[in-house]
């Protein structure tokens, strides 16, 4: 049996998230603690006992999603789990930081201090209101890239997350989303619906950030991953921390190809997932590409001790 560890992206948070491994394992007490330090914030507070609204703020949420996630690593490691169980690291958009800090790629305090320069860079990049994403349902990765060429139209217009064989996000100015909609509809998408999101996350508006990430990534220790990553943009394996370096600039701008990783990492031989963090998102999705697989969700301690259990 092979087992890959996978990380999500932003969109699981929920207030309380973690409080639980913080309270079982001092471990895990500690990820949060090292955060709330490298950030200058007592991130944690707002995670447990804040308002939703501002822990869903991208410059909150990124780094907070991590912290919990590598907490659920702490939890592991504590009963005896290392990363040695994983043949591969993945995770989904921001959640490839979260894999980079759990492979020894990044230190957890440049990682905090990265998604917090990625959150406030991403919703600086365009202003409020002038870009949009949309999820389309019931069209493949192929057919959702042409209603985005299509609705384009001069603006821009890109398919930004690829995340199972029938769910697929568009990104862009919200002029071309809207009319994205609409051609969606037509082209036999069973929905197609706006998302509540600040910024039109992965797509080419983003390259102002994309621009001050290559800028902070550039002032970082990074040292090759203990665990193959398996890249966003490339869907497939990568160990070198120069190389992985340029995909985390690239990632800003670039697609999400969350099915293609999840298939080329069971064409390796994966046969179980855990999602490590926040919520069951990955495991919805992984559970559509990879229909024989097993995933297993990592996220309190009662998922740890069913892991230890067996």
């Amino acid at each position: 049996m092979s087992i890959a560890f996978v990380f999500p992206g932003q969109g699981a948070q929920t207030i309380g998230m973690g409080k639980a491994l913080a309270d079982a394992y001092p471990a895990a007490k500690a990820v949060f603690d090292e955060v709330d330090d490298a950030l200058g914030q007592k991130l944690s507070t707002l995670i447990w006992d804040g308002e939703i609204e501002e822990l869903t703020l991208t410059e909150n949420a990124q780094p907070a999603l991590m912290a919990t996630s590598l907490a659920a690593m702490a939890a592991l490691k504590a009963e005896g789990i290392g990363l040695e169980r994983a043949s591969f690291v993945a995770g989904h958009s921001l959640g490839e930081y979260s894999a980079l800090c759990a492979a020894g790629t990044l230190s957890l305090a440049d990682t905090a201090r990265l998604l917090r320069i990625r959150g406030k860079a991403m919703q600086a990049a365009v202003p409020v209101g002038e870009g949009a994403m949309a999820a389309v349902l019931g069209l493949d990765a192929e057919a959702a890239d042409k209603v985005a060429q299509d609705a384009a139209q001069g603006d821009v217009c890109q398919l930004a997350n690829e995340n199972d064989p029938t769910q697929n996000v568009l990104s862009g100015s919200k002029s071309a989303i809207d009319r994205a909609v609409v051609l969606a509809k037509e082209a036999g998408a069973k929905r197609a619906l706006p998302l509540p999101v600040s910024a039109p996350f992965h797509c080419a508006l983003m390259q102002p950030a994309a621009d001050e990430m290559a800028r902070a990534l550039g002032e970082v220790d990074m040292a090759d991953p203990s665990v193959p990553l398996v890249a966003n943009v490339l869907a497939e394996c990568v160990t070198d921390a120069g190389r992985i370096r340029d995909l985390l600039v690239e990632q800003v701008t670039g697609r999400v190809r969350w099915r293609s990783s999840v298939e080329w990492m069971a064409g390796q031989g994966v046969t179980e997932f855990w999602e490590i963090g926040a919520g069951k998102a990955l495991s919805g999705m992984i559970r559509r590409i990879a229909k024989e697989s097993t995933c297993r969700a990592v996220g309190t301690p009662e998922d740890v001790a069913a892991i230890v259990a067996g």
